[in-house]
């Protein structure tokens, strides 16, 4: 018998018991698609972890002021005031690992614009912040602390809405600033705050004319090269200890933050747990090739008459096997390709919900199918081997 007859063969003993055939695609097809659907949901949730990481800067090196015991009480982060410009330039200058540095001021402000105001976060900054529009303030403007500010894009939908606002003129409490620039969107932070409800304006100014001090909050640097950030921040320290006078069995009056390592935990965590989701889900297509286990060894008691007569025309132990096994592997083909569609619509459904860009992956799907079709010949084998290893006498005597 050749393959085309054993294939028809088998496609009209499925399609005589449509609804028990079904209902034996449908577990395939939930399988397929559950492992579709968590792999493409767990990619976009990566990609989101990603863009976070990338969202940080050029290989960030955060240091922040820090706190120290007074009385046995301690201050808490920001709470010394030995943080300064000096120690900026003297990390610039003396740690070649550190390319770039940024004096940083911060707080929070109420900003007012004709009849509308907004509270956001303000930070004094030197002028080295990407922008989308207009041109960040000048090494000149943070040389006489001068009225410039650069606003993120949530400050610019609540005060401006869709007007530009390159060239206005804001209060930040009572300091009038010009706004210059507007910032590139970044989205959410890893804590969840939003990155782009801020004011960035020079760190001169808001020491000068807003916090009225002359320590830093924080210094941000920029390392030469991802792999040298940890590196960068060690030097950094131990130059700060040195410059503070800090003595070997005193505290650090400042914080080396790695940001990076947070997000990047949390990155390989999404990427666990998107494994045990896949995990998970497979175990539905182990189902599904139960389900079509336990309907071919009907089959095969169904028709064992049909098997015994055929035998005993001249059919030969292969070609019974291979015609029950091809049912088998029909079965959970025709519930992989479901499996697909529903996976590929169902991931385009969620993504839209959830507002990310999912990103489908072709390997997964390949994947997916490829064990839909090995779930058929594993659970298919055994009742196609029993249906061939019927002795024909017997099986022509079964009622």
């Amino acid at each position: 018998m050749s393959y085309a007859t054993l294939l028809g063969s088998a496609l009209w003993a499925l399609l005589a018991n449509k609804l028990r055939s079904l209902l034996t695609v449908l577990g395939i097809t939930i399988g397929i698609a559950a492992v579709i659907c968590v792999v493409a949901i767990g990619r976009a949730g990566q990609a989101q972890v990603e863009r976070q990481l990338n969202n940080l800067g050029d290989n960030f090196v955060w240091i922040e002021a820090g706190g120290r015991a007074v009385n046995g009480v301690r201050t808490g982060t920001h709470g010394t005031k030995t943080l300064l410009l000096s120690d900026g330039v003297a990390i610039k200058d003396q740690i070649p690992l550190i390319k770039s540095v940024s004096p940083n001021v911060d707080g929070s402000i109420q900003i007012i614009y004709a009849n509308q105001n907004w509270y956001t976060g303000y930070r004094g900054v030197s002028p080295r912040w990407f922008v989308d529009q207009g041109a960040v303030f000048s090494q000149d403007d943070v040389d006489r602390a001068a009225n410039v500010c650069v606003i993120g894009r949530t400050v610019r939908d609540q005060l401006f809405g869709v007007d530009d606002p390159i060239g206005t003129v804001i209060r930040l409490r009572d300091l009038p600033c010009k706004v210059v620039a507007t910032l590139q969107p970044k989205g959410l932070s890893v804590s969840g705050q939003d990155q782009d409800d801020t004011v960035l304006l020079p760190y001169t100014t808001a020491m000068k004319k807003i916090k009225g001090n002359n320590w830093l909050d924080d210094i941000l640097c920029s390392a030469v090269a991802p792999d040298v950030v940890k590196l960068a921040g060690q030097q950094a320290a131990a130059l700060l200890r040195d410059r503070h006078h800090l003595r070997p069995e005193e505290d650090d009056d400042f914080n080396i933050r790695n940001p990076e390592d947070i997000i990047k935990a949390q990155l390989e965590a999404s990427r666990t747990l998107t494994i045990l989701l896949v995990a998970i889900a497979s175990i539905s297509l182990v189902v599904g090739g139960i389900g079509i286990m336990n309907v071919m060894l009907v089959s095969v008691t169904e028709r064992t008459r049909e098997i015994g007569l055929r035998v005993a025309v001249g059919a030969r132990r292969q070609a019974i096997r291979l015609q029950f096994l091809g049912e088998s592997v029909m079965l959970s083909l025709v519930g992989g390709a479901a499996g697909v569609l529903v996976g590929v619509t169902g991931s385009f459904f969620v993504g839209r919900a959830l507002s990310w860009p999912m990103q489908m992956s072709l390997e997964a799907v390949m994947i997916a199918v490829a064990f839909s079709i090995a779930v058929g010949v594993f659970f298919g084998y055994y009742p196609a081997r029993k249906a061939s290893l019927l002795d024909p006498v017997e099986a022509l005597r079964y009622e």
